[in-house]
């Protein structure tokens, strides 16, 4: 086994590759729960984004214009999600995993043209200054737009949720949300609002796995991370900064099984393969354990606005 193979450096930055579109998908999804919203549909909404912004990316040649129009359709998708549970009052379980049915199929449909053609990358974009600094630079500030988005996105979504009246609403119908309707607040605007922005960051994670991470179309392609997502969220207590950990964790420990099985480790592959999911619930299970943060009281409780 020859571990000098397995650079650190390389790790690390591959790490925030691999955790990308997870953190993308987990953030918009701890803004739908924390509204109150249950949706089990992620992986539906990425995969969505995924062959939409890989179609648009290769017709157009232009990745950017790729991730913007995944972002919209996979948006315009949790619609349908917001619309059934929302005003149907339909089950947010049974709907959300019809989503996920509906988008594996509709990209399978979509998608088979393309079946294993390359796209288009997103170039890195090098910080003045920083990206010359020796190791840090190519291992943290060399990357592509969209894992500085990521990032960015998390502050965003924490500095929302905790200073801004907007923020606090949110949460109140999320907490309670008879009483925020009672309060004068749109409850049902509010969790449509969150389903669309968890939407469309779903599609924009869909579309770096098939724009950047690997840039190619292959069915099905986002194997299961919308549920890595899902778990993420709940394991990570509803809190930014976590959802940031967790990702992270899951990216890490999945570029290093693969760099064991590279440098030719004496683990079994298939205990190698199980060990980013493994390891992530058992981490962010210790922290949550230790966190006095628990769910949304409201989460998954449908709205009735006579009651």
């Amino acid at each position: 086994m020859d571990f000098s193979s397995i650079n650190p450096a390389l790790l690390i930055a591959s790490l925030m590759v691999s955790a990308t579109p997870i953190l993308l998908a987990a953030i918009g999804e701890a803004v739908v729960e924390k509204s109150g919203v249950l949706n089990l549909g992620v992986e539906g909404m990425m995969i969505v984004g995924a062959v939409v912004g890989f179609i648009v990316a290769v017709n157009t040649d232009t990745p950017l214009l790729g991730f913007v129009c995944a972002a919209i359709i996979s948006g315009i998708f949790s619609i349908i999600f917001g619309i059934l549970t929302q005003y149907l009052k339909s089950n947010q379980v049974a709907t959300g995993l019809g989503l996920t049915l509906v988008g594996l199929g509709l990209s399978a449909l979509l998608g088979r043209p393309y079946e294993g053609m390359k796209s288009p990358t997103l170039k890195a974009l090098e910080i003045p200054f920083f990206s010359d600094i020796p190791v840090l630079g190519k291992m943290l500030f060399s990357h592509d737009l969209m894992i500085y988005f990521s990032i960015f996105l998390v502050t965003l979504v924490w500095w929302f949720l905790k200073y801004t009246h907007a923020g606090m609403v949110l949460r109140a119908v999320g907490e309670n949300h008879d009483a925020a309707h009672a309060l004068g607040y749109k409850v049902v605007r509010v969790r449509m609002l969150a389903i669309m922005f968890g939407g469309a960051t779903s599609g924009l994670g869909g579309a770096y796995i098939s724009l950047a991470r690997v840039p190619q179309w292959t069915e099905g392609m986002t194997a299961g991370a919308g549920w890595i997502a899902l778990a993420i969220v709940v394991f990570a207590s509803w809190r930014p900064w976590r959802v940031l950990f967790g990702a992270y964790i899951f990216g890490g420990v999945t570029v290093l099984q693969l760099n064991l099985q590279a440098a030719g480790a004496s683990i079994p592959v298939e205990y190698l393969s199980m060990s980013p999911y493994l390891i992530t619930i058992v981490v962010l299970v210790i922290i949550s354990s230790r966190g006095n943060q628990g769910a949304p009281a409201s989460l998954g409780r449908p709205f009735h606005a006579s009651s």
